[in-house]
């Protein structure tokens, strides 16, 4: 969790991604930085984070992008 915490705030330092659960809803990431996020995640954790995946409640919190993580990485 503390490596994806570092990307997302390195995409947004202003936010607080420990208590935010309406990163997408509350349009606080655009589709530019969920393109960054998918290519970040999939060099730091080693997962592809394919189209059917890429949903509004996969990203609106950092636990529910980390639990996509965690859920992928079983996958493999």
């Amino acid at each position: 969790m503390e490596e994806l915490m570092e990307i997302l705030t390195a995409l947004h330092p202003d936010v607080d991604f420990e208590t935010c659960d309406t990163l997408v809803d509350d349009k606080i990431l655009d589709s530019f930085d969920i393109v960054t996020i998918i290519s970040e995640v999939a060099e730091a954790f080693d997962v592809t984070i394919s189209a059917q995946y890429i949903l509004p409640e996969h990203f609106n919190s950092a636990r529910a992008l980390y639990d996509l993580i965690q859920k992928l990485e079983d996958e493999e």
